[in-house]
């Protein structure tokens, strides 16, 4: 198996986990701060495996 598939198998886990995360709000509450950044940091993560997969394979 190829690195580039690896960070590409490796990005759709962290755009999943970000997803998870974006999606856990609060009922009354709402998503908190901490819970906005750290969705974004794992969503910047998983573009970045995900492009460098890419242009591994490419």
């Amino acid at each position: 198996m190829e690195f580039g598939v690896v960070l590409v198998v490796l990005g759709g886990f962290l755009i999943g986990g970000a997803w998870s995360i974006w999606k856990a709000d609060h009922d009354t509450k709402g998503r908190t701060g901490p819970q906005v950044f750290f969705a974004a940091v794992l969503f910047v993560a998983a573009a970045l495996a995900t492009a460098s997969g890419i242009l591994r394979l490419v």
